[in-house]
């Protein structure tokens, strides 16, 4: 039996993609195998099909940092046939095939079992934006903030972490301030649960090392200077969390908000997170988030459509969720790796 992938292929520095047909043979190690229902377009796939930074290690490789579906097989204990999984990070796309493909085959301490709540659907309409938007949630309540403490500013607020992390925290009762580049969808973030939205130009020039109080904490998938600025303005024994790098990895930043105010800034990895972690995210993603916010926030696309996303995603022009339908609409061109 063969299924249909996305495969990236690299000639010199120029990367291809092209639709194509493999066979439960083609896919690398694991002991369990997966029909995948679906998959997203993040930002980082979109760096990885287009070269823009170096995440796939080698070639040919099936991008996809993430996916849901059903177990076909499983060899891994506490894993079996016909249980809905969630995959996240790890080496998808990456050193291991990923999530742009109807099957995959992966570790099982890779998969965590989706939460009755919700649909693998709903899975990749959260997929790694929203996952991590959540982590990031968790680092602001562990950092010991509660809706009493003040404004919570979100960054990058149109993307999918920024999307998400409004629904969630607007929904546990936070007051949220969306800093966005497209004052002209204030109207969509405002139905997401944002309070204010002010435009991201305030941030994301160089400023001052330390300034007048606005938030009590931060969710920024920005970095750069936007990044330094939200420090500089959170308040005294503030959380900023850091989970992005839209405007660059630089920070230059002063030490002032740390010694100050006491701000703490906290890193959030996707990637690697411990298990228990993973667990609990997509626990509290099930409790936690508005489905129906979250259907807002999501466009259907199909594999072939993937590269045109991405142009899109790089132009500014893709609000929200993109989830990947890998069984929608396919057309392959070759046979095998």
């Amino acid at each position: 039996m063969t299924f249909q992938a996305l495969l990236a292929s690299k000639t010199g520095d120029k990367i291809t993609t092209s639709v194509v047909s493999l066979s439960e043979p083609d896919l690398m190690p694991g002991d369990v195998v997966v029909d995948v229902d679906y998959s997203t377009v993040n930002y980082k796939d979109a760096m990885a099909i287009t070269g823009r930074a170096d995440v796939i290690r080698q070639f040919p490789l099936i991008p996809g940092i993430d996916f849901a579906g059903t177990v076909k097989t499983s060899s891994y204990p506490g894993i079996a046939a016909g249980d809905r999984v969630v995959a996240n990070g790890w080496g998808l796309s990456q050193t291991h095939h990923g999530g742009y493909a109807q099957q995959a085959r992966v570790k099982g301490e890779w998969l965590v079992k989706l939460p009755a709540a919700l649909s693998t659907k709903d899975a990749m309409a959260i997929g790694t934006a929203g996952y991590t938007a959540m982590l990031s949630v968790l680092a602001l309540e562990h950092g010991g903030l509660t809706p009493q403490h003040g404004d919570i500013l979100v960054t990058g607020a149109n993307g999918g972490v920024g999307s998400i992390a409004i629904a969630l925290l607007s929904g546990l009762g936070y007051r949220v301030v969306a800093s966005t580049g497209r004052l002209e969808e204030s109207e969509y973030l405002r139905s997401l649960g944002a309070d204010d939205i002010i435009d991201r130009r305030t941030l994301s020039e160089p400023g001052a090392p330390i300034a007048s109080e606005k938030w009590a904490g931060a969710v920024d998938s920005v970095g750069s200077h936007t990044l330094a600025n939200v420090l500089a303005q959170t308040k005294y024994r503030g959380v900023v969390t850091a989970c992005g790098l839209a405007q660059g990895m630089d920070l230059r930043a002063s030490v002032l908000p740390f010694i100050l105010r006491n701000v703490t800034l906290a890193g959030i990895d996707s990637v690697n997170a411990p298990q228990q972690m993973r667990i609990e995210a997509w626990s509290r993603l099930a409790r936690d988030l508005d489905l129906d916010k979250l259907a807002r926030t999501t466009q259907v696309v199909g594999l072939a459509e993937v590269p045109t996303i991405v142009e899109r995603l790089f132009e500014g022009k893709v609000q929200g969720r993109t989830v990947v339908d890998v069984n929608a609409g396919l057309s392959h061109s070759t046979k095998g790796i």
